[in-house]
């Protein structure tokens, strides 16, 4: 036995050796093979760089964009929102038994606060600490508490100065001064093509830059807005991105970005498909000027209601391309009306500029003050003429020049957003050529009728008097008082709802 145990340490001990002769000459090999990788030479290899004039071009055109960057990036803001909203809930409601015998009654229910938070961007413009932003990104003006957080990390608390839904933008004040400023651009100046760059905090990704070009100009019908004249970019736009600056290759703000196309085609913000929209800075001015110095918006009035030319239309009315809006329906003592302008009449130009479409004379009108002349140029029956109009203001309640409306003010049908039904919109809804109309774009929260209404719904009367459009609806609507009849269209079947001002929240 004893003889065994040396027998068997000798044979192991003779393999322990081997092993460890083997283990160091591997360490040995790996050490002269990591050697030569690591080689002053081979560092050299690794670091040389492409050459030649025109990659010194390319690093010229990068140190451009990083100059571009360096120069916004201060007056880029993160703004973090907060709104306070009241649902209710029964305290039935979370035993299956008891809805079981009361269902989903919202006459049980108990008012319950909810907080809501919101993360955007903002940009200032002024160095007293005027702040431009969407409107959407303070809860549209509702927002209760705002944080703006500069550059440097330095953090404020801001107030809302004003808001426009219509334009969807917003104009916040923080209390600070000497402040690094977005410098303005003009949106009129930028062609298909042309190089930009958006500005944001992406996912709460704080101060991030993203470059691309402008894909298209004047965009409209995106959503149920009105006054819609959108900047289109392929420059990723991406939720968090909202109310921060587009700029162009000369770092001065050309737009504000808004939303979003996502992939179910519906407008909004979802994730980053090549397709982003910004509002255009010579409309952000004319809203942001007017918001610091009233609190309101006045936008210019035509009194016309107008639509965009289809190759059909143009061949009709005699003219040689789709560019220019047609004017079908001249509002009676109106500015147009006053002036003289028709229905049939082809707008081209307004004060000089070219009119695209119905989307572009709609702003035009809009970012122009109240009492200014200026100058038309039509096509009548083919044939030039010139229209010169002193434009009025809106009123509160008027539609845009394409036929949309504003959300009404206030009353039992306060809050609610409508627009004329068009043959797209009637086809998207499922609505009759028999049904006439219009169609709820948006409903706020808050207001009376938003346990009734939807997005969608077509308001075919109010108190038995037919809606045909929009200025039927705003006239109708401004003179309900107290307990308000609607004759409804949903999804091709009509009922009748009856909203009081005391169903609001």
């Amino acid at each position: 036995m004893q003889r065994f145990s040396k027998q068997f340490l000798r044979n192991n001990l003779l393999g322990l050796s081997l092993a460890v002769i083997g283990v160091v000459c591997m360490a040995l090999t790996s050490a002269v093979y990591f050697g030569q990788r690591t080689s002053p030479n081979f560092i050299l290899a690794v670091g040389e760089a492409v050459d030649g004039p025109g990659i010194n071009r390319l690093q010229e055109l990068n140190e451009a964009y990083e100059q571009i960057a360096n120069a916004v990036l201060p007056a880029v803001v993160n703004i973090r929102t907060t709104q306070v909203v009241h649902a209710r809930q029964s305290p039935f409601f979370a035993n299956p038994m008891w809805r079981q015998f009361f269902g989903n009654d919202p006459g049980l229910a108990v008012p319950q606060e909810q907080r809501e938070h919101a993360l955007g961007t903002g940009v200032i413009l002024s160095p007293d600490g005027y702040i431009v932003t969407n409107d959407h990104v303070v809860f549209w003006g509702k927002a209760k508490d705002i944080e703006v957080m500069l550059s440097d990390k330095r953090t404020f608390k801001a107030k809302i100065v004003g808001s426009d839904r219509s334009s969807d933008l917003a104009v916040l004040k923080i209390d600070a001064s000497n402040l690094p400023v977005g410098r303005w651009g003009n949106s009129s100046d930028l062609r298909v093509g042309d190089t930009v760059m958006a500005f944001g905090n992406p996912f709460g990704l704080n101060f991030t830059v993203t470059r691309g070009a402008v894909s298209a100009l004047g965009r409209s019908g995106l959503v149920q807005d009105n006054f819609d004249n959108y900047i289109q970019t392929d420059a990723a736009i991406n939720p968090g991105n909202s109310g921060g600056p587009l700029v162009n290759i000369k770092g001065q703000v050309v737009g504000i970005n808004a939303m979003i196309v996502p992939s179910s085609g519906q407008s909004g913000e979802a994730g980053f498909l090549g397709i982003g929209f910004a509002i255009p800075s010579n409309t952000v001015r004319h809203v942001m000027e007017d918001l610091v110095k009233t609190g309101k918006v006045s936008r210019g009035y035509l009194g016309a209601f107008i639509q965009s030319l289809s190759p059909g239309l143009a061949k009709e009315f005699d003219v040689p391309d789709t560019s220019g809006a047609l004017v079908q329906n001249v509002t009676p003592d109106g500015p147009a009306a006053k002036a003289g302008l028709q229905n049939g009449d082809v707008i081209r130009k307004f004060n000089g500029q070219d009119v695209t479409g119905a989307g572009s004379l709609t702003s035009q009108v809009t970012e122009t003050n109240p009492g200014t002349a200026v100058t038309l140029d039509v096509l009548r029956n083919g044939k030039p003429a010139s229209v010169k109009v002193t434009l009025g203001e809106r009123p509160a309640n008027e539609g845009t020049a394409s036929g949309e409306s504003n959300e009404t003010s206030g009353g039992v049908l306060g809050g609610i957003s409508v627009q004329n039904l068009t043959p797209a919109l009637r086809n998207q809804l499922g609505v009759a050529e028999n049904v006439t109309g219009v169609a709820v774009s948006q409903v706020d929260p808050d207001s009376p009728a938003a346990a009734y209404l939807q997005q969608g719904d077509v308001i075919e009367s109010i108190n038995r008097q037919p809606v045909r459009n929009v200025a039927d609806f705003n006239r109708l609507a401004g003179s309900a008082k107290g307990q308000v009849l609607l004759r409804v269209n949903r999804q091709g079947v009509g009922m009748f709802l009856v909203i009081s001002s005391g169903d609001g929240q």
